[in-house]
């Protein structure tokens, strides 16, 4: 495993909308992304901050079920 970047909510949602996620509303500072899979829906909360701290990124990356190297140093 690399090391996780430091990455902006913009940079995040970037990610996110790549892998067929589609933003669904934004309410004060929180974005919510969701994506259909077959008999559900992931849905995955991004704060729009400047820098997202990693336990956050960790809990992104859990939610969204992406690979962690989306996020990591290359």
């Amino acid at each position: 495993m690399g090391k996780l970047r430091v990455l902006s909510a913009k940079e995040v949602s970037e990610i996110l909308e790549d892998h067929d996620f589609s933003k669904i509303r934004q309410r004060g500072s929180h974005i919510i992304y969701q994506k259909a899979i077959e008999n559900s829906t992931i849905t995955v909360v991004v704060p729009n901050y400047s820098e997202i701290r990693n336990g956050t990124l960790m809990s992104i990356i859990r939610q969204s079920q992406l690979p962690r190297s989306l996020f990591e140093v290359k």
